[in-house]
């Protein structure tokens, strides 16, 4: 690693929501000391110079090849558009660069294992979205079920879907329409957190089967700057699966753009001597049921401080990622978000695909 006061310097691959939102990269790096912004690369030259002046990156630049040929960094952020990830995370890789990429981590399993190949041989370190095994609730969750607190695991329920870009009363700052389009579509961009959330809880799942389909052909977008416009709907974008992990332990997943609103957990856990929720609406973060609080008794556990808060999450935003892969580099830390996880993950993904296409139970290979 090239020398910055000790600090791991990082290129941002994009300048766009993901960077620049709230909950956001850039918002949040300024937690890090140990990290520093030095340059950002996006094709679109006139939106990343404006996040430069405004994040104070030194380096702007219109292609990932230029900012890796100024070799001014030891890391990139790739936050481009799902159909891109894996060509700009192998070309990212074999110049010799840790990398910090959005989900999912490629498209096919032989593009993701040509990533983990190339890392290995490397000794790069790849760390892959989503964040929520490094968020409070999931990560003490795991340590509940693992414990066997809960008892043996019956079933799960995970929502892992929302309205769709756009399908909400405020619209979506930029065209959301690539969204829709083949090759991207809900189980990629939201399926894939419930995905690593229960296969983070619970371990490896075993197999899949799915039901997926298109419940319009065109969608419009609700409000905001695009409101109107008319976007065909190429990728299916209602999708719900179930995992078996084997022994008879199920979990039940939404991968969908028809999730309006709800008042039910992100994931429920339901054991034989307890169940977790974790996001509940208006709720704590996690909530435990239990059925030996006292001889005989049942009930959800009622604790003078919270199980777990969401203060990471709220603190860090997408900025835990690249905190992670600065752990990992700087301090010899094992991933969690690790590319391993993430190809098991699109292993999932790729078999609700053919679930549902070919109408039949599909076993899983991959593991982390």
């Amino acid at each position: 690693m090239s020398n910055d006061n000790g600090r791991l310097r990082i290129g941002v691959l994009g300048s766009g929501g993901i960077a620049t939102a709230d909950y956001g990269v850039l918002p949040n790096l300024h937690h890090y000391a140990e990290i520093s912004v030095a340059a950002i690369a996006d094709v679109v030259a006139e939106q990343a110079r404006a996040v430069a002046a405004r994040f104070n990156i030194p380096a702007v630049y219109g292609s990932l090849e230029e900012m890796i040929a100024a070799g001014e960094i030891d890391a990139v952020v790739n936050l481009t558009p799902i159909p891109f990830h894996f060509a700009t995370s192998r070309l990212i890789l074999e110049s010799g660069l840790h990398l910090v990429t959005e989900k999912p981590i490629a498209s096919t399993m032989a593009e993701a294992d040509e990533l983990i190949s190339i890392a290995d041989r490397a000794g790069l370190t790849i760390v892959c979205a989503p964040p929520d095994m490094l968020f409070e609730p999931y990560e003490r969750a795991a340590e509940i079920v693992r414990s066997g607190q809960l008892g043996r695991i019956a079933f799960a329920r995970v929502h892992s879907s929302h309205a769709g870009p756009g399908g909400g009363p405020r619209g979506w700052a930029s065209d959301p329409s690539w969204f829709y389009r083949d090759g991207s579509g809900p189980l990629l961009d939201m399926g894939v957190y419930g995905i690593h959330e229960i296969t983070g809880i619970l371990g490896p799942a075993k197999r899949v089967v799915a039901f997926s389909g298109v419940t319009d052909p065109v969608r419009v977008v609700r409000g905001g700057p695009f409101a109107g416009l008319e976007m065909p709907v190429e990728a299916d974008d209602n999708s719900l699966f179930m995992l078996d992990f084997g022994d008879s332990t199920f979990a039940v997943i939404d991968g969908s753009y028809n999730l309006l609103a709800s008042k039910s957990p992100k994931v429920e856990i339901f054991g034989r001597r307890g169940v977790l929720n974790i996001l509940r609406p208006g709720a704590p973060d996690l909530e435990v049921y239990k059925t030996d609080l006292l001889p005989g008794t049942d009930g959800w556990i009622e604790p003078s401080e919270p199980l777990a808060v969401s203060a990471r999450r709220a603190r860090f935003g997408r900025a835990i990622m690249v905190g992670h892969l600065a752990d990992c580099v700087l301090n010899g830390t094992k991933p969690v978000m690790s590319a391993e996880h993430a190809r098991h993950a699109l292993e999932v993904m790729l078999g609700v695909a053919t679930s549902a296409r070919e109408n039949r139970i599909v076993d899983l290979t991959t593991t982390f």
